[in-house]
């Protein structure tokens, strides 16, 4: 069955003339229900089965704005009864929630809890009014949608529809592709999986298609009227309604099966929508073959007996490394974040994470090392542990799908990780491990996994959740410790056909030349069906053994990987985790900024100073350049927000050293740029986010804030003498204060140059408006910030 959505809702309040300047769009749900109930009425007679509420910003953080975050719960009942007075019998009715405006730890300032709870109020209100779906749309932050789907879960038991936003990269803002979220998000109990805003519907059926190709879950999409468009002074969407509902039957074919509008479309659209679907078929439905997939919040990985083998990286983990258990009990991860960014260079696809120190709060550990260490590298994390209080901490913490290491058949142990890996969408790492000790042969470990195999299916895991350890001893104890290693793969394989790991080591625990001995049984594993090795991937005899074994196999075809790489295996190697001390004091920097390696900034700034550069020197060849091969990486798609937001912070750490070695440079800002959301508009995301480059890159910020008349934008720009007027502006009603402030700007004679960006701006916008530039996104507007300083 194909599900119709309503419109927009906002563009008709603004039409109306209801939403005066400075007033909450949501507090119309009390003071003018009749006005909602009359757009809702016309979007249910145009052929919507489903409405949704007039509470996209009625969550407390958003209502906060207006002073109205106790009238949370009254704002949602209210808008569920307006909306429900037009449907009737028609019409199913969705309680909205948007997103909050902010940026959650560490990308932002908002703790994970906070956003939780927030969603918490909000649902619990949506459902306590009688909305038949929960929807969770225009996000474009996953661990921001995380929070919300937790949060509907936790209180309602009402069908969850979970859409974010991609730009035309065919990504979210942070980095999020379809394939991610739709992975990450099915498995946490989204019901229905989607996409919203942003785009127009031609633009969105490649998303659309993506999202069916990863998840047996509907697929939902309401599509922008286009782009907007300043024609005579006036916001317009350029998609009429029959050019609208021509691509319907597109997004069907797709894979969608829930589909209405998103800004700039009306009840015109929706019926023209609703007449080019009846006689639409609905998309066949072609059930998925459930592979092992792992995801970060930019990355998915996929472990299966068809594809290469993934490495597992070993590296973060305080067992018998003194060092490294050290600094995690004094508060220092400086050692944890290299060995994360140093695997991923030499090859691990998964980074295993452990903080089994004594004597420390290990939850507290846990969910600070996930957090930075999924904001440095895109490989998905496994959170090894065998405390659930330390296991739930990192789980909330970690924006994509993790593997839980480990999950035995212990009583405990199944008891407690078994609801923690469906709550949160966790693929679990089967350990053959009973209460009663370790099995010893093929045959005892497989009737072990069946119990844990069992009990976990029992709880709602299937298919495409399971990594199964073959448990490795070493042959100094028990001669056949290979072979049972052996045989338990090969078992493994015909009776569940799951993917395989194992820690290979301990074969060889207690015997000379380990590395010889490792490496020949890791072949011989490889051979059997080991699919996810956990090893240490600096180890060049191991990495050698796997690229000669891959070419055995087949899984190298005629062996074109390794004739690449056998030659110079070593060399690059080396070049990839080489530490800052055999770089030169400058390209050290440099490479920290790149890497986001904060903790290390001040000693290499030291070093650098001590070998006599000029602080002008390591300014530009190693600051400046290294945000301009970020700039470069990050237009290539090759790194994401969450990477250049954390080398933006290693580049002001940079600075401030600079600034109190020599304070009388302390003012030699590279210019002035006075920033500002327009007045009526009070989403500040983006803005926030060309500040921190901005103000990380050297220049002197005047962050004005949001909902900023134009008459202040002015008179900040001539007491400032600004060489540049940064304007923001996300909603389309509010797009045109931009004119004005560009108007007023000229009509003072400032000599300051604008530049504009939003989510709903274009360059054609920005050209009609008058301004100097237009900023797509953040490193954009760094690039033309350093560009204009230049000239």
């Amino acid at each position: 069955m194909i599900h119709i959505f309503d419109g927009a809702m906002g563009t008709i309040l603004q039409q109306q003339g209801l939403l005066p300047s400075g007033y909450c769009p949501e507090l119309l749900c009390i003071d003018n229900p009749g006005a909602l109930t009359a757009i809702h009425k016309k979007y249910v007679d145009a052929g919507a089965t489903i409405i949704e509420t007039n509470t996209f910003g009625a969550s407390p953080i958003k209502l906060s704005h207006y002073n109205l975050e106790n009238k949370t719960r009254e704002i949602n009942i209210a808008a569920v009864k307006a909306a429900k007075v037009a449907a009737k019998n028609k019409a199913r009715v969705a309680g909205s929630m948007g997103p909050t405006g902010k940026f959650i730890k560490p990308l932002g300032d908002l703790d994970f809890e906070d956003a939780y709870e927030n969603y918490k109020l909000q649902a619990a209100a949506l459902y306590e009014a009688g909305a038949d779906y929960i929807i969770i749309e225009t996000s474009i932050d996953l661990q921001e949608m995380r929070a919300a789907l937790l949060a509907a879960k936790d209180v309602t038991t009402l069908p969850v529809i979970c859409q974010l936003s991609y730009s035309e990269d065919g990504r979210t803002v942070t980095g999020t592709d379809p394939q991610t979220a739709a992975i990450t998000l099915d498995r946490m109990g989204a019901d229905i999986i989607g996409v919203n805003c942003s785009l127009g519907p031609e633009q969105l059926v490649p998303i659309v298609k993506m999202l069916s190709e990863n998840t047996e879950k509907p697929i939902s999409v309401q599509p922008n009227a286009g782009l907007p468009q300043l024609i005579n002074g006036k916001t317009t969407f350029p998609m009429g309604p029959e050019d609208f509902g021509k691509w319907a039957p597109h997004l069907v074919q797709a894979g969608a099966t829930y589909i209405g509008g998103c800004c700039g479309t009306t009840p015109a659209h929706i019926a023209a929508l609703k007449e080019s679907l009846k006689d639409c078929k609905e998309p066949e439905f072609k059930p998925l073959r459930r592979r092992l997939m792992l995801t970060s919040r930019s990355k998915t990985v996929t472990i299966d007996k068809e594809l290469p083998t993934v490495l597992i990286g070993e590296r973060i983990n305080p067992t018998g490394r003194k060092k490294l258990a050290a600094e995690i009990k004094e508060g220092s991860f400086l050692s944890v974040k290299k060995e994360a960014i140093d695997q991923v260079k030499v090859g691990a696809q998964l980074l295993d994470i452990n903080m089994g120190v004594g004597g420390i709060n290990q939850a507290q550990a846990m969910k600070k090392a996930i957090t930075e260490i999924s904001q440095l590298t895109d490989a998905p994390l496994i959170i090894d542990t065998s405390d659930p209080e330390v296991l739930e901490a990192g789980l909330r913490a970690y924006p994509g799908r993790a593997l839980i290491n480990s999950v035995s058949a212990e009583k405990e142990r199944l008891r407690t990780f078994i609801p923690l890996a469906k709550k949160y969408g966790a693929a679990i790492l089967c350990l053959p491990l009973t209460d009663e000790g370790i099995p010893k042969t093929a045959a005892d470990r497989i009737s072990v996994m069946d119990t844990i195999l069992d009990a976990a299916k029992k709880a709602g895991l299937r298919d495409g959740d399971f990594l199964l350890d073959a448990l490795v001893m070493t042959i100094a104890a028990d001669q056949y410790a290979c072979n049972h290693v052996l045989d338990t793969l090969k078992m493994y394989r015909t009776k569940y056909g799951y993917p395989s790991t194992m820690g290979l080591s301990n074969i060889s625990f207690g015997l000379p030349n380990r590395p010889l001995m490792n490496s020949t049984f890791f072949s011989m594993c490889l051979a059997e069906g080991l699919d996810a090795p956990i090893m240490n991937p600096y180890d060049d005899q191991m990495q050698n053994a796997l690229l000669a074994s891959m070419a055995l196999l087949g899984k190298d075809p005629n062996g074109i990987a390794y004739s690449k790489n056998e030659n110079n295996l070593t060399a690059p190697k080396k070049a990839a985790i080489a530490k800052h001390t055999q770089l030169s004091p400058v390209d050290a920097v440099k490479q920290a900024i790149i890497d986001g390696d904060t903790d290390a900034i001040p000693e290499l700034i030291e070093n650098a100073l001590k070998d006599n550069i000029d602080p002008t020197e390591l300014t530009e060849k190693a600051l400046t350049a290294a945000m301009n091969d970020i700039g470069v990486d990050f237009g290539a798609g090759r790194i994401f927000l969450p990477q250049v937001l954390l080398s933006a912070e290693a580049m002001k750490n940079a600075f401030d050293v600079l600034k109190v070695k020599y304070p009388a440079k302390e003012n030699n800002e590279k210019g002035t740029v006075v920033l500002a959301t327009v007045k009526g508009d009070i989403h500040d995301l983006g803005k926030n986010i060309v500040g921190a480059l901005l103000e990380n890159s050297g220049f002197k910020l005047i962050d004005l804030g949001k909902d900023v008349p134009a008459e202040e934008i002015v008179a900040a720009a001539i007491k400032n003498d600004a060489d540049i007027v940064g304007l923001c502006a996300l909603m389309t009603t509010t797009m045109t204060e931009i004119d004005e402030v560009i108007r007023q700007l000229n009509k003072a004679g400032s000599p300051s140059k604008t530049m504009v960006g939003g989510a709903a701006l274009t360059q054609d916008y920005a050209d009609e408006a008058g301004a100097d530039y237009y900023a797509k996104d953040a490193v954009i507007a760094l690039n033309i910030a350093n560009e204009i300083i230049k000239k």
